[in-house]
């Protein structure tokens, strides 16, 4: 009889913890890592070879939005198969629990329009096999899945449960709306949650075009709300702003966890307010560090979300928007078959027609940037998320003597209609993203996997840490590399018991062939619910990704392995960790 389930033998393992790598054998036993050592003399019923491979934790994401997806689809890409082991969801405020069944449409709406998740596919996919937010975990802890999700329990559902229209209106809320806030939330922390997020930017509209409920909620509503966390049971704050009173708003995250213990980590970019012609920041990034490290002096866990790279649109005929896609004329094409429509939108007369249109209420990244023609560049494969500026759609239409919209107009009638531009909106400063990276009192996170479906796949950001700043640019060793994208996520929403390898620890790994790491290009699927359409990303290099000691992925591919589960509140490390 075996002794072991698995055994990977001769990896390079990066265990987690930023140390050294060393080789070394692993062995797994239900679930979980029962022994590490140079060379383990025991049977197991499987093995893997890892020689001359990296072998590493499974990858943590703190900041996704698969509240729709986790209910319908067992696999959670493009997370899963990108190396994520465990993810979070319920970020910034929308979410699906709790509702009452009259709110589910105001639901789908604030969803749709904020995460951008075709109303369509929530509609079909959603089973609403719930009202609160007990009730909803439970539905998660039913579904079968290939990783591990967490939640957090989000305002906007919150507030519209308990005041109606009223929350939708985003009508103050009086004291008996509070303590009734107050309530459910505690119900929801006790079933599981890992803590409450909310939203305070005017970026974030429900699909009707209004503000969704919780924009500029009270200052004292959400420091009131935020007595309900405790840091003893390990949550967390998680919070979205446009920070217009930047040492008011700081002021509910730091109030919070001084006299709760919670943690609070909020969204930070760099956003060229200038070179977006709008402003959506008014507080500085360097700012909001200073606030940060203070907070830290003082004893106060409170963190930035941050991206590896540019936080990047794409957009094109194939994707959710483009310069074009709310034109009446353009509209007038819909329906047709894609080849009869990319035929027509060829004809002059109706290109000349388009082009003397205005979009009919687009979505917010359209009103933002459809004519910063600068900021445009033409996807390539491999994709190059930090392009040189010469390279932009303005450059290239300004060489060829030619007006950039038309130029546009026509590059993405190219390849058939499916030509596609990328457009790095935040972070784009090759300077600046490794400070924020490295800096001691933040986090790896925004990927946002499961929303803004159409036109944002920037899950794969954690591998891009590690092909960009580690191999290519040198700026962080592996090990670094690593450490940010498990154990200090991991430590940070307090579930101890992953993020790193380790006797008695979950057994999450990723075996990768390091020098093939490679992103691929986004590519359109129609796998949602109602045929919605979505980007997906994939990678070379990614040798196998293991959830509690079981392949989900191999080279790419899923095995149909589901050993993912729902992780309810914090997680403590085992006595053998």
């Amino acid at each position: 009889m075996s002794q072991y389930d698995l055994i990977i033998r001769n990896g390079e393992i990066y265990d987690g913890s930023g140390g050294a790598p060393f080789r070394g054998d692993i062995a797994i036993s239900n679930g979980v890592i029962a022994e590490i050592a140079e060379r383990i003399d025991a049977s197991a019923d499987e093995e893997i070879d890892a020689a001359g491979k990296t072998v590493t934790p499974g990858f943590v994401d703190v900041h996704t939005h698969y509240d729709g997806q986790a209910t319908w689809d067992s696999h959670l890409n493009p997370s899963s198969n990108l190396g994520a082991t465990t993810v979070v969801m319920g970020n910034c405020g929308v979410g699906f629990a709790p509702c009452r069944p009259a709110d589910r449409e105001v639901l789908v709406q604030l969803m749709e329009g904020v995460e951008e998740i075709p109303g369509t596919a929530m509609a079909e996919g959603i089973p609403w096999n719930w009202e609160s937010f007990p009730e909803f975990l439970d539905a998660l802890d039913g579904k079968p899945r290939d990783i591990d999700v967490a939640a957090l329990l989000p305002h906007g559902p919150l507030r519209v449960y308990v005041m109606g229209e009223r929350g939708v209106r985003r009508e103050p809320a009086n004291e008996q709306d509070i303590a009734r806030m107050k309530d459910l939330l505690a119900d929801g922390l006790a079933a599981g949650a890992v803590g409450f997020s909310t939203s305070r930017t005017l970026v974030h509209l429900s699909s009707t075009g209004e503000h969704v409920p919780t924009y500029q909620a009270a200052t004292s509503e959400l420091k009131q709300l935020g007595e309900t966390l405790s840091g003893e049971r390990g949550h967390v704050m998680q919070f979205i702003s446009d920070w217009v009173d930047a040492d008011d708003e700081f002021s509910i995250l730091r109030e919070t966890s001084a006299k709760t213990g919670a943690r609070g980590t909020f969204t930070l970019l760099v956003v060229d307010t200038e070179e977006l012609g709008v402003d959506v920041a008014a507080a500085g990034w360097q700012q909001q560090m200073q606030r940060i490290e203070q907070a830290q002096a003082d004893g106060l866990d409170i963190r930035g979300q941050v991206l590896s790279r540019p936080l990047g649109i794409m957009m094109g005929h194939p994707a959710s928007m483009s310069s074009f896609y709310r034109r009446p004329s353009f509209l007038a094409l819909e329906g047709l078959p894609w080849e009869e429509k990319i035929a027509r939108l060829r004809e002059p007369e109706v290109k000349a027609k388009i082009l003397s249109e205005e979009n009919d209420n687009p979505h917010i990244f359209v009103q933002f940037l459809a004519a910063n023609y600068h900021m445009f560049y033409p996807m390539e494969e491999p994709i190059e998320y930090l392009p040189a500026k010469e390279n932009s759609v303005a450059a290239l239409a300004a060489r060829e003597g030619r007006d950039p919209q038309e130029w546009l107009y026509d590059y993405f009638l190219g390849n058939q209609g499916r030509n596609l531009i990328y457009i790095p909106v935040a972070n784009f400063d090759e300077q600046v993203i490794p400070q924020l990276l490295e800096h001691p009192h933040t986090v790896v996170a925004l990927g946002d996997g499961g929303a803004h479906v159409g036109s944002i796949c920037d899950t794969s950001s954690n591998i891009y840490l590690l092909t960009k700043w580690v191999r290519e640019k040198g700026v962080f060793d592996l090990a670094q590399g690593i450490h940010m994208l498990t154990r200090r996520p991991a430590e940070f929403f307090s579930l101890l018991d992953r993020g790193l390898i380790a006797p008695g620890m979950k057994a999450d790994i990723n075996i990768i062939d390091f020098d093939k790491l490679q992103l691929r290009t986004p590519h359109i699927v129609h796998d949602l619910p109602a045929g919605g359409k979505r980007f997906l990303q994939d990678a070379d290099g990614l040798l196998a990704t293991l959830v509690s000691g079981q392949a989900i992925y191999r080279d790419g591919v899923a095995t149909g392995a589901l050993p993912g589960r729902l992780v309810r509140g914090q997680q403590p490390a085992s006595a053998a960790a």
